[in-house]
């Protein structure tokens, strides 16, 4: 394997550091499993942290009911390739109500079976610390995210009460009840996560290279037709467009970009041409004015 640039190479001791200090600091951490590119580089740098040993935590994917195909098998391959622990959480209240993106809408969606059914799944389990692949490049509010970033007892995250990490001087410690959301790729970016798969030969969900796919365009945006739940509004018909994804999530709220990128290295040159976020095709970031920051305060990842 290729050696990796300095740059990649500091970023991946940090999250290796970073990673170990959670497995060192808390009684029953869990590593936050959302199938995507991030997920990715943060389960293998799990590998590599605490290798040759397995790693010492388990993977828990929230399933709204609503994601692509294509993820759910890539997650049940990957674990079974790697022979992983894995917990699905559903949010079964939520499903009994018949809550889902379209009639229910993305704000209620995501808050009822997403930011419950976490809420949920670390109760049940006991879990005090959560890793997730978020990154403070991805939007405003990931931004004011610690590395170690504290929750109280009901989960809820205070922007303005945080603790200072100043240079690399990480806080674990929590009081009873409380508990953490860990984000070791706080400092990386797209293309560096990119740029990481590449060097590493990560596999990573097919929906994020360029193929003909049948979309619709709504809401400002071109959403999949990726089963028959995805009803037609009057006039609406899909058409097949050579698309890509630049973000994963539940498939009526994950808008495609048009692309010819159908290789890591094609997706890194279309990287460092781009001038857009890779969540300007999330819905659920437009349901209101600082919707993320106030659904980050109700406990969603």
């Amino acid at each position: 394997m290729p050696t990796l640039p300095n740059d990649l190479r500091l970023l991946e001791a940090e999250s290796i550091a970073i990673l170990r200090e959670t497995a060192a600091s808390f009684t029953k951490p869990v590593l936050l499993y959302s199938i995507g590119k991030d997920s990715g580089v943060l389960l293998h740098l799990a590998r590599k942290a605490f290798h040759p040993s397995p790693v010492p935590f388990p993977l828990l994917h929230v399933d709204t009911g609503w994601k692509f195909r294509e993820m759910i098998a890539f997650r049940d391959a990957t674990v079974r390739r790697l022979g992983l622990t894995l917990i699905v959480h559903r949010n079964e209240e939520g499903h009994a109500r018949g809550i889902d993106p379209i009639r229910s809408g993305s704000a209620l969606h995501t808050r009822v079976m997403k930011t419950e059914a976490l809420r949920q799944a670390l109760d049940r389990h006991g879990f005090d610390a959560a890793i997730g692949g978020a990154r403070r490049d991805e939007e405003k509010s990931r931004a004011k995210e610690r590395v170690f970033s504290i929750r109280n007892a009901a989960h809820a995250w205070d922007p303005r009460d945080q603790r200072p990490e100043l240079w690399r001087l990480w806080n674990p410690r929590i009081q009873p009840g409380e508990s953490v959301r860990v984000f070791p790729l706080s400092n990386w970016t797209e293309l560096d996560v990119w740029r990481y798969v590449a060097a590493q030969s990560i596999p990573v969900v097919p929906l994020y290279f360029a193929a003909e796919r049948p979309v619709v365009h709504r809401s400002g945006a071109l959403i999949m037709v990726d089963d028959g739940r995805l009803p037609l509004n009057p006039g609406e018909t899909p058409e097949m467009r050579r698309v890509r994804f630049r973000t994963l999530g539940c498939y009526p709220l994950s808008g495609a970009i048009d692309s010819d990128a159908a290789t890591v290295e094609d997706i890194i040159v279309e990287m460092r041409a781009s001038r857009t976020s890779e969540r300007q095709g999330r819905l659920i970031d437009g349901d209101e004015p600082a919707s993320m920051e106030r659904k980050k305060r109700e406990g969603y990842f």
